[in-house]
């Protein structure tokens, strides 16, 4: 990038010196001045012609060396420094737009572990993980990567493989079994005997793949040099011809000389700089105009599962009782537990047990199971919280059957809870479809993209029930980094969209590679082609319409300048036009192909926020308020057996039902009086939002039954029949406002994103 500079700034200086002479009557020293602003164009353009030709192709800068060293040969000087001045401002466009690319890259994401720490006897050191011997012995922290592969030692461990393998749930290794590197220690301090060195270990095994997939990538030409393959012979051939019908060799250099390729040289890469700086703008990084040519021609799109169309981070689903326990205490004593833990699972149980509004206890004497699980006091009594393996594994008998059973081997994750020796039930966790995804996908669709598919080396079941509920056309699913590369080589031409180390060769192999940067493997990002520096693959729809109306500005304007530039070859030619004005007119063309150009930084204006009155950020607040009153709503019910009479869950049910009228019914008329109104004029059409009106009638048709149920019990004990209708009730109202609460941020997301009110 600073050669470039360097190069265009001497040029300029040259020309000015030529100038100047030219001024003070030194015609002489001008020529010279004018010369030497064009030999360094010369050269390079003459060195990288001779590769392109050994190469079998033809670069468009050609015409631009003819008619530099033709301009030299009759004399013109400045008209060659001139040539040579638009040559350097194209060749110094391009590389600044892809050096701005890389630094912001590399300003955003982080790099595999540099330092490693050493048992030296009884000590630790830290040591440069290049230095790292197969049989030293290492400690890893807790949150730390893996610097190299080796076996677990002293303890079983917790390692997060998402990066590797696709997998969102931490996995127990036990003593003995292998760690990777690249993998994340999820659970306490680790013991690890390297097995490799850094250089032969799993993570620098991904890098060769990326090095070696990369290699495989067909090259593509640049969009003008493809002009070139016509362009040139239709010079040479207006030039020869104006020569040999007796205009002489002054008229061929004029012929050349408005035929020289400023709007190829400069037209694409002005286009294409001002796309990738409109894609900047939109949390799209793109590195450099091939890139952002290759992204405007995709019509096949490859996702991985884990971190880019799902959240990554495990969530609480569900809570499955054994027993006389019930769903509160189970999740309550679980949670309390947890709070000790830095385990990405602990993280999410205390997170659900808080927005239960249970009230947690602090636990005592905790001693952790390892391989990743917890034992100790909570209020008493003896608690303990870890994967079926654990638990079996510390004496206790898990059931083999039932719904128990059943529903922890569906989950992605289940965290089993045994209370005083007994085991008491199943925290069942998932990784959530992300918020944006379903969008995502129907703006790809919208984009032009015909075909979307999941690769992943997650298991085939999680993988094809979200391949199913966000209508991919495929699933292909426990795939290794070799699998994910030939898939990515049987959808050719194809973008690939991933975050983990495993991704980067599939991204590296991809036609476009887009690594979820703002949480992605450092891998995946500098294998990468597009990086999202925000944590939304909605951006992606965006970034490629970005950049297919940047190349199609950039078409037009080449269009446009040639076929000017066409003219006045036809001018010259006939011996209207001398070579010092067909320069002129040629710079003239230039600036109006670059201001065309320069239209690429445009494009539909951003939509203006929604105004205050429509009450987004409370509508939003009170939808998490309703999101905790929906899991209480559905703990209660989960609470109520079929044998149990009303009156047992009498307090939890009418406070409930004094919730839907504090919280969720007058939300529901401010919605209607405030944000719906500005919603409908935002959205158009006749009424927009009946849909949306029609669901608050059945939902507060649904709560008002429910209360007149619930206040009920202060009459009575009430019979079976109306404990069956309220826990009906529950799951109905649980269901309906869950898939109200999604629709209407769905409906604000759009709004947000149109022009106008």
């Amino acid at each position: 990038m600073q050669q470039r500079r360097l190069i265009l700034g001497f040029v300029a200086l040259a020309m000015l010196a030529g100038g100047g002479c030219w001024w003070a009557g030194w015609a002489m020293a001008a020529a010279g001045g004018f010369s030497l602003g064009a030999l360094p164009i010369i050269y390079i353009v003459g060195r990288d012609t001779l590769r392109t030709l050994i190469g079998g192709s033809l670069g468009v800068d050609i015409v631009a060396l003819v008619a530099i060293l033709a301009a030299l040969a009759l004399g013109e000087h400045f008209t060659a420094a001139l040539i040579a001045l638009m040559v350097a401002g194209g060749g110094a466009l391009e590389e600044f737009a892809e050096a701005r690319a890389r630094r912001e890259l590399m300003a955003l994401v982080s790099h595999i572990p540099r330092i490693a720490h050493r048992r030296v006897g009884d000590a630790l050191e830290d040591v440069a993980v290049a230095e790292i011997a197969a049989g030293d012995r290492l400690l890893v922290k807790p949150g730390e990567v893996l610097p190299v592969d080796g076996v677990i030692e002293e303890a079983a461990a917790s390692l997060d493989e998402a990066a590797l393998t696709g997998e969102p749930m931490p996995v127990e290794r036990a003593v003995g079994d292998i760690g990777r590197s690249g993998t994340v220690n999820a659970g306490g301090p680790l013991a690890l005997r390297a097995t490799a060195t850094a250089e032969r270990s799993t993570y620098a095994a991904v890098v060769r793949l990326v090095t070696a997939a990369e290699g495989e990538r067909p090259p593509m030409a640049r969009l003008a040099d493809r002009w070139a393959l016509w362009f040139l012979p239709a010079t040479l051939a207006t030039a020869g011809a104006a020569w040999l019908l007796g205009g002489g060799p002054e008229r061929a250099l004029a012929v050349l000389v408005v035929a020289t390729p400023c709007p190829l040289i400069l037209a694409a890469p002005v286009a294409l700089i001002c796309g990738i700086s409109r894609a900047a703008r939109q949390g799209v990084v793109v590195k450099g105009g091939g890139a952002l040519e290759r992204l405007a021609r995709v019509r096949t799109a490859l996702f991985d599962k884990t971190g880019t169309l799902t959240t990554g981070t495990p969530r609480l689903s569900a809570v499955e009782p054994l027993g006389d326990f019930i769903v509160d205490d189970v999740l309550r004593l679980a949670a309390s537990l947890e709070q000790v833990s830095v385990h990405a699972v602990a993280n999410a149980i205390v997170a659900a047990g808080r927005a239960a509004e249970l009230k947690l206890s602090l636990p005592e004497s905790v001693q952790e199971i390892p391989g990743g699980g917890l034992s100790g006091i909570v209020e008493g009594r003896r608690v303990t919280v870890g994967s079926a393996a654990l638990l079996v594994e510390a004496g206790f008998t898990l059931p083999a059957t039932g719904a128990a059973a059943r529903l922890a081997t569906a989950a992605a994750s289940a965290s089993w809870v045994a209370i005083d020796g007994a085991v008491a039930g199943a925290l069942l966790l998932a990784d959530r479809i992300r918020p944006e995804a379903p969008r995502a996908i129907r703006e790809l669709r919208a984009a032009g993209v015909t075909r979307l598919v999941m690769v992943t080396g997650d298991r085939a079941g999680s993988a094809e029930a979200v391949g199913e509920a966000l209508g991919l056309d495929a699933v292909h699913a426990d795939l290794t980094p070799e699998g994910k590369i030939a898939s990515v080589r049987a959808e050719r031409p194809c973008l690939m969209i991933g975050d983990g180390i495993n991704d980067a060769p599939a991204l590296a192999a991809a036609d476009v590679g887009v690594a979820m940067g703002a949480r992605g493997a450092a891998a995946a990002a500098e294998a990468a082609d597009v990086v999202l520096l925000v944590d939304r693959i909605d951006r992606i729809a965006a970034a490629i319409v970005t950049a297919r109306r940047a190349r199609g500005i950039a078409l037009q304007s080449i269009a446009v300048g040639m076929g000017l530039s066409g003219l006045a070859m036809a001018v010259a030619a006939f011996g209207y036009l001398p070579p010092v004005w067909g320069a002129l007119l040629q710079e003239a063309i230039d600036v109006a192909v670059i201001l065309n150009a320069l239209r690429a930084l445009g494009g539909t204006p951003a939509a203006p926020r929604l105004p205050e009155a429509a009450g987004v950020p409370r509508v939003l607040e009170e939808h998490g308020q309703l999101r905790a009153l929906m899991e209480r709503m559905r703990r209660t019910a989960d609470g109520m057996h079929a044998d149990d009479g009303p009156a047992l869950h009498a307090a939890a049910l009418r406070a409930i039902g004094d919730a839907l009228h504090t919280l969720l019914l007058p939300h529901q008329r401010e919605e209607e009086r405030h944000t719906f109104p500005v919603l409908a004029r935002r959205l158009g059409g006749h009424d927009p939002l009946g849909a949306m009106t029609r669901m608050h009638e059945e939902i507060s048709h649904l709560a008002a039954r429910f209360s007149a149920l619930a206040d009920g019990l202060d009459d009575g004990p009430g019979s079976a029949a109306e404990a069956r209708e309220l826990r009906r009730l529950l799951y109905v109202l649980d269901a309906v406002i869950a898939l109200h609460l999604a629709a209407e941020e769905e409906l604000l997301a759009q709004a947000e994103e149109l022009g106008g009110v």
